[in-house]
This record gives structure tokens, sequence and C-alpha cells, in this order.
């Protein structure tokens, strides 16, 4: 790791990446790298892969930064250059401080040692003393919460034991710099919160944080900006709300469609409304599963603006009409129509219902086509939300579905840089501060 990057000390920051590159070579075949040795760069057996390509960013001292990307888009090869784990092809690098990292599980364990051995072991190697290891020690064994298996080797532990005692080593050692690849999402979802409260202990003392995550929630929650990284590019910089809604469009964009949002994005110069609004996002629900027709066909599902322009993105606070198309292929008695409201993890949240269960619903003869239409008000947090439809009537003496389609219309709900919403819901809440008197 290069510390050659010429900066006031004033304005030093903790990380500084210059014009960075990894290029990696791959070759088809075993034999190739033998023939490459051999031929010693007059012929070429292999096919470079920049894995990192001309990547430029600063992370000033205190600041917390989350890097997202799809798989294979560089974030954990850039990771490994900035810690030192890999050198880089070309660029320039400085990193200011003592560095903790958490990047790939079990990296820096040794499986023959016991947990108790690794810590020490792990505690050297981030530099703390040892007169500094015995004195956290203690603490480090408390955080990870492993007292009952510390003197068994660690190649018996689960990988949620290898998260804990990996991080709890991290945070204790007091780091400048915290980096953290993802490893988090292994571990169960109390250590998670304890790793969460003490990443926002670590911010508050003023440590420098860096990591990756596929959890939007956790990038936007802890993070004061995020990077978007692309076929090893940062396509995008800024706040984490709007960097957020941007991977997302990214990630839901398919075959030419992706090129020319991969483009907007890089390039274009608008705000994050303006994207929305002009409904630049191009999604298709991967999940969708339509259940058999039995006397109905569901069709031409979408939302729409309340002057009737169809939308797939929407804003929080605004009206909306979700709405859908019924063909019924034989007469139906006492016809109910039915809609769904669910997270990306499939979390109900609501629905309603065409009629009053108590009231009669209408009867429609077959070849007939109702129109439905849901006006609704946008409560929801920025996110992704799938909606499910529906179709029954009285067949037989009795209720059943005629036809049903789950995750049938995917959308999202643009994040607001200004907005303090937190969660998938706004319950409209007014917060009141009032003095106590004695």
């Amino acid at each position: 790791m290069t510390n050659s990057i010429p900066v006031s000390e004033q304005d030093r920051p903790a990380i500084d990446i210059r014009n960075v590159s990894k290029v990696f070579n791959i070759y088809r075949r075993p034999i190739d790298r033998l023939k490459q040795a051999i031929f010693r760069g007059h012929r070429n057996f292999f096919t470079p892969f920049p894995a990192v390509y001309d990547v430029s960013f600063t992370v000033p001292r205190r600041q917390t930064v989350g890097i997202v990307g799809e798989n294979g888009s560089g974030k954990s090869t850039l990771l490994q250059i900035i810690t030192g784990l890999l050198s880089q092809t070309t660029g320039e690098v400085a990193v200011e401080g003592r560095v903790s990292a958490l990047l790939e599980l079990g990296a820096g364990f040794n499986p023959v040692f016991t947990g108790r051995e690794n810590i020490v072991m792990n505690a050297a190697i981030l530099g703390l003393t040892e007169a500094e290891v015995a004195e956290r020690f203690d603490e480090i064994v408390k955080f990870s919460g492993l007292e009952e298996f510390l003197d068994r080797p660690v190649a018996t532990y689960s990988s949620g034991m290898f998260v804990r005692l990996g991080f709890s080593v991290a945070v204790c050692a007091d780091p400048d710099i915290l980096i953290v690849d993802e490893a988090l999402a292994v571990g169960d979802e109390a250590f998670q919160r304890k790793c969460f409260s003490r990443i926002e202990e670590m911010q508050k003392r003023g440590a420098t944080i860096l990591f990756v995550s596929h959890a939007a929630g956790m990038i936007t929650q802890l993070c004061d900006r995020a990077l978007l990284l692309d076929r090893g590019e940062i396509i995008a910089d800024g706040a984490p709300k709007g960097v957020i809604a941007q991977y997302r469009r990214l990630s839901h964009a398919h075959g030419g469609d992706r090129e020319q949002v991969r483009a907007e994005i890089k390039g274009a110069d608008f705000t994050v409304e303006q994207a929305f609004e002009d409904n630049i996002a191009e999604m298709k629900s991967q999940s969708q599963v339509e259940y058999v027709r039995d006397g109905a066909q569901i069709h031409n599902v979408r939302i729409e603006s309340l002057e009737g322009r169809p939308l797939n993105v929407l804003l929080r606070g605004r009206r909306y009409v979700f709405a859908y198309d019924v063909t019924f292929e034989r007469n139906a008695e006492a016809v109910r129509f039915g809609m769904f409201i669910k997270t990306f993890q499939g979390l109900e949240l609501g629905g309603r219902t065409s009629s009053d269960r108590k009231l009669r619903a209408p009867d429609y003869p077959c070849g007939a086509t109702i129109s439905l239409a849901y006006e609704f008000s946008c409560n929801l947090g920025p996110g992704t939300y799938f909606l499910n439809v529906g179709v029954n009537a009285i067949v037989d003496g009795e209720r059943r579905s005629l036809h049903r389609i789950m995750d049938a219309f995917m959308f999202q709900v643009a994040p607001d840089e200004e907005d303090t919403l937190n969660g998938s819901v706004d319950f409209e809440i007014q917060v009141t501060a009032r003095h106590k008197l004695d």
C-alpha cells in the first residue's frame, strides 16, 4: 500500500483512492500459465479482466460510506486493495490510521487454533500490543458471546460464530477505520442489532467506516454517503437514498434497457425526483406467480397517475390509481375483486376488496370485461414493493378464486433526501417536545 499522495495535514482524508485499477489475467487452461511463464510476455495466453477500473474517491475522517453494486461489480476487490490484501495494477492508495477489516468469512483465522488463540493472533495483526490485547480480551469475548466455545478449534465453528469472533476483534481493537464486506449478513438478527449498535458508537467516537452491503436499509440508516459500483467503475456517488434508488433502477433493468439506464446514471444530470417523475426505471416482476384460471382472466395490471399516465415509481405523499382489467370466461355470481401490497421481502402490508363482505356483490356475464381502479395515497417509505391481484365469485354454492396473480406488478417508492421517515409505512407521526415541569 502506498502513501505517496500529497495532501495537506489539515485536509488529509482517512482514505484517498486515485485512478486505481486492478486487472486479473484469466487463463482458459492451467497449461496456459506455464506457456505464459515460458514466453515471458512475448506472447499472451490470457485474457485481461479489469475487476476495478480507474476508481477515484476520498473518504474524509469520521465519515461512513457504503458501497453497493451487483455481484461481480468489483466491491470486494476494491476493499481488498484498500486493506492491502491485493495490490492495485495502477493508481495510488493512501490510508491514514489503524485499520480493522472484516472481509471474507473466516479470513485471518487459523482453523487449528482455538477461539482464544485466534483472538490473540488477530488482535496482534491489527496492531495491538500484548498489553492492549490483555486489556481488551474480556471485552472481545463478551461481545462475541462465545465464552463456552472459546477453547475449541475454530474449525468447529459455524459461519455465524466466525462472524461473531471476527467482528468482535475488529471493533474492540478500537480502529480509526473499520472496513466490513457483507459479513454481517451471515450473523443472526440479535447479533446484527448488536453490531449496528457498536457501529453507531464508533461513529460517535469519530471512526471512519467503509462497508459493502446489499441491504438498502443498512446503507440509508448508517451511511453519510454511498457509492454505486458497476463493472469495476463508480457510476454514482452521493446521498445514500439517491444512490440506492439508482442501484435499484440498474438491478431491475435488463438487456438493452440496462445499458441505457447505466449510461443515464453515469452521465446524466438530473434530480432524483425528476428521474422518478419521468418514470425512467423499467421494472418487471421476476417473481410473478399466476394461478390457473377458473372462469376469468386478469390482464393489463398497472399503476397510473390521477391523470392516467402509467407509472412504476411513485413519490410518497401523492395519490395514484392501481388498476387492472378482468375478462369473464363464464357467468359469475357475487364477484369480488381484490388487491394486496407486499414489501420486497414478502411482508404483507395491506389491501382492499371491491365490496363489503356483508353486502351482495355484483354478477357479471360471460364475455364482460371490467376495469378495476383503486385510488390510494402513497404512504410507503422508499423501497421496492409488489402488488397481488385476484378475483373470486360464487361457484356451485361456494366462493372460489377465478384468477389470481401473486407479485403481479412491481413498483418503487422514490427516496426523499430531506425525509426523516424510517421503515416501510408512513403513520403520519407528529413529533412534539415539551418541557416537563417539576
